[in-house]
């Protein structure tokens, strides 16, 4: 993966500069428009989100997204982006089953344009982890929520409340950074339990409502602009957004200066405050 060079010197040192205490700001992108505009305004690092389930096709959830979609949507952004990390999410039952299977669906998200995939849970998934790590593949663990159990979880619920379930979190945190992750994604548990993660593991933490001491945040981009208003079937007026969700665009005139404001505030560590945090 030689042509990857460049591309992985830059994840490295976004790393180093995450543990020296420099604040990663991180936004979902699914398209080459957004992803120049990101680049541009300084955004660290991209996510093309299975996310895009939702907040594209407008369904419930993510768990129809395939590899198709995440490789078609990678490209686009990896267009748009040449000069930033980009993260892929592998989608529902592209990971799971054996890491052969991981390693072949991780490969191709690589050549799609990612420099490093992420995947949810913790457990048998560290094992996951380790290979692709030990055959060159970059990995980023998604912990806490994980979406793409949604219905596992009795819906969308923030984790790691009980001594018991934030004891294993931070279990399995440690586990993923020994392992060799690159960053622990946290989303929805308490700031507290973030903290102390970010304290206890080598890997960067990325927060999205997990308070402000992770090393970097991420967003939803249709989020911080305030235009996701729920699954297309239902009205607008029964959604409700999540808390750690924040209206970048309603106090400036542009998209452009909407993203540079988040990333301003999160390198300033302005965002999250603590009304977005639980």
């Amino acid at each position: 993966m030689s042509f990857l060079t460049p591309i992985l010197n830059n994840l490295s040192n976004l790393i180093q500069s995450a543990k020296r205490g420099e604040k990663i700001a991180m936004l979902t992108c699914y398209d080459a428009s957004f992803a120049k505009l990101m680049e541009i305004a300084g955004v660290d690092m991209l996510l093309v989100g299975d996310s895009l389930g939702m907040v594209l096709q407008g369904a419930e959830n993510t768990l129809n997204v395939s590899m198709h979609h995440m490789t078609y949507h990678t490209k686009n952004v990896a267009a748009g982006a040449p000069n930033t990390v980009i993260m892929a999410d592998m989608p529902l039952g592209s990971y799971e089953h054996d890491h052969q299977a991981a390693f072949t669906n991780a490969q191709w998200l690589i050549k799609s344009g990612a420099h490093l995939v992420k995947f949810e849970g913790g457990g048998k998934r560290i094992e996951t982890a380790r290979y692709l790590v030990e055959h060159g593949i970059p990995v980023c663990a998604h912990l806490g929520f994980t979406p793409q159990m949604v219905n596992q979880l009795g819906g969308y619920k923030i984790q790691g409340k009980t001594e018991e379930s934030a004891e294993q979190i931070l279990q399995d945190a440690k586990d993923m950074s020994d392992a060799g992750v690159s960053f622990v994604l946290l989303e929805m548990v308490p700031a507290q339990l973030a903290k102390k993660i970010t304290q206890s593991i080598s890997a960067p933490t990325i927060g999205i409502g997990a308070g402000v001491d992770c090393c970097g945040q991420v967003l939803v981009i249709q989020d911080l602009l305030g235009i996701y208003t729920g699954p297309a079937h239902k009205k607008p007026e029964e959604f409700k957004s999540p808390r750690f969700v924040s209206n970048f665009l309603q106090d400036t005139n542009s998209v452009q200066n909407a993203v540079k404001n988040y990333v301003q505030a999160v390198k300033n560590k302005t965002f999250p405050a603590a009304e977005h945090s639980y």
